[in-house]
């Protein structure tokens, strides 16, 4: 939001509130990023914290259920595998403990599926006849979706 002039809109803290409240109630987000947003708005340090802690009291902020369809939506819709949704997380600032916990709400069936879906789907689109290069292209794209090397040449094999 800018004002006629061109230069960030001030938010009182009543204001910061409201508008984070919704920010919030739109979709999970994490504290780094409604902090980012509230600076962003014009506040302090002190009204940031104290905005903070009045969204986690009311369950409008919550880094766990955050992370938690942060990884789920992720993997499915996405189709991303656990270490760039790790990474994700940690550029969320999201603390290790609740990254582990998240990560392990994904079903190992249905990730190595999903690992065989994107493959086979990655497959019927390359044109190439040296199955040495078509399994490198292939391990290439399963690892640029972020799945364990080990996983991706496990299935490779097959």
């Amino acid at each position: 939001m800018r004002n006629e002039a061109g230069s960030p809109k001030v938010f009182s803290r009543a204001q910061a509130r409201v508008k984070a409240e919704s920010y919030c109630a739109y979709q999970e987000r994490s504290q780094y990023e409604v902090r980012n947003k509230l600076y962003e708005w014009g506040l302090h340090q002190k009204e940031v914290e104290e905005i903070i802690s009045e969204l986690i009291e009311s369950n409008f902020l919550n880094e766990e259920r955050f992370a938690l369809a942060y990884t789920l939506g992720k993997f499915r819709i996405k189709g991303w595998g656990k270490i760039k949704i790790k990474q994700g997380l940690k550029l969320k600032r999201v603390p290790d403990k609740m990254i582990a916990k998240s990560l392990k709400a994904i079903d190992p069936d249905d990730y190595i599926a999903k690992l065989k879906s994107l493959i086979e789907k990655k497959a019927a689109t390359l044109r190439e006849p040296d199955p040495y290069k078509m399994r490198y292209l292939l391990g290439r794209f399963a690892a640029s979706k972020g799945f364990e090397q080990d996983l991706i040449s496990d299935i490779l094999k097959d």
